[in-house]
């Protein structure tokens, strides 16, 4: 794959960043520039990333209900206690990710959070935020998107089950909650009966 750098008359075309993804379009006079993103300055044809390699037809095919809610059982079986995660499979291994931060970084980069060694991926492809009123998801500049249940999303409040697809992966939002403790519940027995106690 040949690689341009800023100041380079490349021609007409999109020219993609090999550093942050972020694409520039240029007519048949126009210089190639520092990303306006990173400030980059290697940049390769956008054209030679369509087709089949990276486009959606790479995904995994997906699963029936049935198959989901199994995959997701067992998921939550594997789980060691409550909490927000992110599962996948990478090959034939069962992976679960711990959201902790308020942020958690979803791309190919050395610096992601969840990384995907894989040319479908952006760098930086997506952001899962945890804040008081919710998890989302948001796309990060990503070349090809990102899609929730099916649909393309810059951005959407996830929920248990929710299907995140990243590039050629699947990943799943699992939410599990803490059991109730026996004191708890009694306290709230005690609070629905006012003649208990």
């Amino acid at each position: 794959m040949e690689t341009l750098t800023a100041g380079t008359m490349a021609g007409a075309g999109s020219f993609r960043c090999e550093e942050c993804g972020h694409v520039v379009k240029l007519a048949e006079q126009d210089t190639l520039g520092a990303c306006p993103d990173c400030g980059g300055k290697a940049y390769a044809r956008a054209t030679l990333f369509g087709g089949q390699r990276f486009g959606r037809e790479t995904e995994p095919p997906p699963m029936s209900p049935e198959q989901r809610g199994a995959w997701l059982g067992q998921v939550k079986r594997g789980l060691t206690g409550p909490g927000q995660y992110l599962a996948y499979e990478d090959g034939d291994q069962l992976v679960t990710v711990s959201l902790e931060n308020e942020w958690t970084r979803v791309g190919r980069s050395l610096a992601a959070d969840v990384r995907f060694d894989d040319p479908t991926v952006s760098r930086r492809h997506a952001l899962v935020v945890r804040q008081p009123d919710g998890v989302r998801v948001l796309d990060d500049r990503s070349l090809n998107g990102v899609f929730v249940n099916g649909k393309r999303v810059e951005w959407s409040v996830l929920h248990d089950g929710d299907e995140i697809v990243v590039g050629r992966y699947r990943l799943h939002f699992v939410e599990q909650a803490a059991e109730p403790t026996i004191a708890g519940e009694a306290a709230v027995s005690s609070e629905a009966d006012p003649t208990a106690g």
